[in-house]
């Protein structure tokens, strides 16, 4: 018996870079278009793995749940309309309306900056990290938890920066380790 069949029947064919065999249907007319469409997804899973893309959309969702979250805590500032100022009681309801909606949308663009600078700074540093380290687990969060704590406090002094950091690791952690639980299998 020849062992001759042996090696060509084994090994996978090999083909030159951008001469694949296409998939059924697809002429060589479009074959530049397939190569153009994973040029463009290369770019973009290649943009949203990038820390400045993960920085702006966390800092967009912050600064959206520090607005929504002053909307609804905006609602308990208005609870007495007899307790209000002379000035106030003189407006008619269409200016005291106007002028409780601007205050809303004051606090909701404060609270807001504040929520999406937090959301920001935490996940830029955790980036950093997990590219730095090249692992994605909960040491990453613990130590940006911390960096990120310690730069919020750091105008309050060392101690400040020191606690904020260990209070912002511990939270950090805490959220990291209920993310990542392993759920119990149903049977």
């Amino acid at each position: 018996m020849s062992t001759e069949w042996w090696p060509r029947k084994v090994l996978a064919p090999v083909f030159p870079a951008g001469m694949e065999p296409l998939p059924p249907g697809l002429t060589e007319e479009d074959r530049s278009a397939i190569a153009q469409q994973k040029k463009i997804e290369r770019f973009m899973t290649m943009g949203s793995e990038s820390c400045v893309f993960k920085t702006a959309v966390t800092a967009g969702g912050g600064f959206g749940l520090g607005a929504f979250i002053s909307l609804m805590s905006a609602t308990f500032a208005y609870d007495d309309p007899l307790s209000r100022t002379w000035t106030e009681q003189t407006m008619s309801t269409r200016q005291k309306t106007v002028k409780i909606f601007k205050d809303m949308g004051k606090g909701m663009v404060k609270t807001g900056k504040g929520f999406g600078k937090v959301a920001a700074l935490y996940a830029g540093v955790e980036c950093v990290i997990e590219g730095y380290r090249a692992k994605n687990d909960m040491s990453n969060a613990i130590a940006a938890g911390f960096l990120a704590g310690g730069i919020l406090a750091r105008n309050s002094g060392p101690r400040a920066a020191l606690g904020g950091g260990l209070a912002f690791a511990a939270f950090s952690g805490a959220i990291d380790l209920f993310i990542r639980r392993e759920t119990a299998e149903e049977d």
